[in-house]
């Protein structure tokens, strides 16, 4: 019975055991004169550019074509006479044999193991049941595994490894390679969208003395030469703006990490990739059409159509999409309508009587939020924009332009979630210092979300602003819907995790 076989029976071997093992074939190969960590190997093809240059080699067929291949071996045959190798694009069959190969290099396959990384030069040829192969002509250690992999390689269950070893989650899950491969690719079809459409690509600090741009908890830290206390951003809106100020371009946008010190579930991870852009001379209006355009786009070039699935739900991502204001929503589902009432105290008690429990110290536009997010969110599965929200929780959007109560923000709810927030960008300089104000009340009364003045920006207001749109949406979120990814650490490829 071959190690491979002992390894592959469930309980007969430790891993500490079978480590043991290997180490011995490593000292083996050395003592044999094979480096077992070489420098390079010259790779001239992968397994799908193979599979599908050869799909029509007939059952039987060999030819004299020869490749170097390169990857991981995920199964091992009749003592290393069939091997299944893997690289990042897929598998491809690797046939060895005594009559192809020398001595020493009969030798050297005996010593390969599950999980070794190896190089193949050989032809091609399709064996008589059909399967593609590489015939051997040379062999090359290219990386000596020393922990096994799990048993049943095809699946590793153990949610707790999959994240905490990521890299052992991909090697024996293709499903979750091809999550992070499409997770690169929506980012790099969003940035083709925005650059056709004329957008500017920068970068902004991830250090800054205060936390601004959203209502969020920051994780703090110190700079000793400075002497000077920093929070890693939670959001990317206010230097955005001041570049919009600056005129660098008139329309901008940056992908980066944002960190917010707030709980961890399926939906949030404190640490998370975001895209924030704006557009001068745009409003809300302009951002609606833009993120479903921008969405759908990504979609179709992703997963070559707006149409997906996600859980039990069919949602059409084709543009363009419904619209519906935050309190006219709650009114139809609740007969409820909170615009017929101006005190705090009488908007509690109409949350209180659908059995909504708010804050007591909830201001009126708290709990409208809440009423929505109870009573109208989970609803929203079919992607739509939820448009005109409260003034006391928009501390950055302009007005509405026809109630002053309300504000040009929407947010794009799809499945329930929020995957984008927008605003007709709030440009004037007093009213935006009297919203810090408010919330630096908030603050100093325990709001430790709220926001603080950031005297800058004001300052960068005060030379004048163009009339701007700005959206803001989370990547992950977005990966999510279109990978079918039930929780957010599936599209991470290292969660925040706590510590063992």
């Amino acid at each position: 019975m071959t190690l491979e076989t002992q390894e592959n029976k469930a309980g007969n071997s430790s891993s500490s055991a079978i480590r043991e093992n290997r180490i011995q074939k490593l000292t083996d190969l050395i003592d044999m004169g094979v480096n077992p960590y070489p420098y390079t190997f010259d790779k001239t093809a992968n397994a799908a550019t193979l599979q599908e240059k050869y799909a029509d080699l007939e059952a039987g067929v060999e030819t004299e074509d020869v490749y170097c291949v390169a990857g991981r071996v995920m199964a091992i045959r009749n003592t290393g006479m069939f091997i299944d190798l893997m690289d990042s694009t897929g598998k491809i069959q690797i046939f060895s044999h005594k009559s192809n190969l020398p001595e020493d290099k009969m030798k050297l396959l005996k010593l390969i193991d599950m999980g070794d990384i190896v190089g193949i030069v050989g032809t091609i040829r399709r064996t008589p049941r059909g399967e593609l192969s590489i015939k051997t002509t040379d062999l090359k250690l290219l990386s000596k595994s020393l922990l096994p992999l799990p048993e049943k390689f095809h699946g590793l269950s153990d949610v707790e490894v999959r994240y905490r070893q990521r890299y052992l989650d991909m090697i024996v899950n293709s499903e979750v390679r091809d999550t992070f491969k499409k997770r690169s690719l929506i980012i790099q079809k969003i940035r083709e969208f925005l650059a056709k459409d004329g957008f500017m690509e920068v970068e902004t600090p991830t250090l800054q003395t205060m936390a601004s741009g959203a209502n969020a908890r920051p994780f703090n830290t110190h700079h000793n030469a400075l002497e000077m206390d920093l929070t890693l951003r939670i959001a990317l809106e206010l230097y955005l703006k001041r570049l919009i100020v600056g005129g660098v371009s008139e329309r901008i946008f940056e992908i980066g990490k944002c960190f917010r010190n707030e709980g961890i579930d399926t939906r949030h991870n404190p640490e998370f990739t975001m895209i924030e852009l704006y557009q001068a001379y745009a409003d809300y209006n302009d951002m609606m059409t833009l993120t479903e355009n921008m969405v759908a786009y990504v979609a179709q070039e992703v997963l070559g159509t707006t149409k997906i699935k996600y859980g039990e739900n069919e949602i059409d991502l084709t543009p363009p999409w419904d619209r519906k204001t935050m309190l006219g929503s709650i009114k139809d589902e609740t007969g409820i309508d909170f615009l017929s009432v101006y005190s705090a105290d009488e908007a509690r008690k109409l949350a209180q009587s659908i059995n909504v429990h708010v804050d007591e110290n909830a201001n009126w536009g708290q709990v409208v939020e809440a009423v929505f997010e109870e009573k109208i969110e989970p609803s929203l599965i079919q992607p739509c924009h939820i448009i005109d929200y409260p003034r006391e929780i928009s501390p950055l959007a302009k007005v509405h332009r026809d109630n002053e109560r309300l504000t040009e923000r929407f947010e794009t709810r799809v499945n329930g979630w929020e995957i984008a927030n927008a605003f007709s960008e709030l440009s004037d300089p007093i009213d935006q210092r009297h919203r810090f104000e408010a919330q630096a009340q908030a603050k100093a009364m325990g709001d430790e979300e709220a926001m603080e003045i950031d005297e800058d920006f004001i300052n960068a207001l005060e030379y004048g602003m163009p009339p701007t749109g700005g959206m803001g949406m989370g990547i992950d979120r977005l990966v999510m819907l279109l990978t079918n990814s039930p929780s957010i650490r599936d599209v991470i490829a290292f969660p925040t995790m706590r510590q063992k």
